[in-house]
């Protein structure tokens, strides 16, 4: 199996951190890449940032339609251009929004997001709208880091328990899901530290839920809906 992996941002500043990341969590023998951006946005932390970032992503899932790969990971907690990419790919396409918010819903009631800034909070409610989950989102809680400035440190695991218990112990989540998939490997340091303090809950990792969902749609031949990702009609586009 080939994952294409796509960094809906410019510059290579985590290309190396996302090929590791993923590659700890596909099965043996699936083959990994990395492709980032030529034009858009340093980050997405806005629907300005979304908007830039979506011809350049879109591009890259055509270069994965002729490059033979088997699916396609968009390395964003927005989806950003998701719907867009199922209308051009046959392929098995998922950002890291949909895949963690329908792993959480299997293992509780209640989701709440930890997410970087208080910009991404409308996007993320658009979204649980636009996926018909809204009822089951219990809270989104910020860590006021910025993508660019996440890091494996001991600082953004002490942020995200921070705000993970207080959501546990005010009754607003069951199930965490880090809202962005920066957040690289701190998923079970985090679940860790809320089980020692007594707070027995699950920490979804964006990343892991992405892949291996991918994984498990090649394996079972799946595809998008053509009902519902209609091919766009011919026509002159100038990107």
């Amino acid at each position: 199996m080939h994952l294409r992996v796509i960094l809906p941002i410019i510059g290579d500043t985590f290309i190396e951190q996302i090929r590791s990341e993923v590659s700890a969590w596909v099965s043996p023998g699936t083959e990994v890449d990395v492709v980032s951006l030529d034009h858009g946005p340093a980050s997405i932390e806005s629907e300005y940032d979304e908007a830039l970032a979506g011809p350049g992503i879109l591009q890259r899932v055509e270069e994965a339609n002729a490059d033979g790969v088997d699916a396609i990971f968009v390395s964003c907690g927005a989806d950003p251009a998701i719907q867009a990419a199922r209308e051009i790919t046959d392929l098995p396409v998922v950002g890291g929004f949909e895949p963690a918010m329908l792993t959480a819903l299997t293992l509780g009631e209640r989701i709440g997001i930890l997410q970087v800034l208080p910009n991404v909070l409308p996007m993320l409610r658009s979204l649980a709208r636009r996926y018909a989950i809204g009822e089951r989102l219990g809270t989104i809680r910020v860590i006021d880091l910025p993508v660019l400035g996440l890091s494996h440190g001991d600082d953004l695991v002490d942020r995200l328990v921070e705000q993970a218990a207080s959501a546990v112990c005010a009754g607003e989540a069951d199930v965490l899901v880090l809202g962005c998939t920066g957040m690289l490997g701190v998923a079970a340091a985090v679940q860790e530290r809320l089980a020692a303090d007594g707070l027995v809950v699950p920490v979804v990792d964006p990343t892991a839920a992405a892949v291996l969902w991918l994984e498990s749609q090649v394996r079972m031949r799946l595809t998008a809906s053509r009902t519902t990702y209609l091919t766009p009609p011919a026509k002159e586009r100038i990107a």
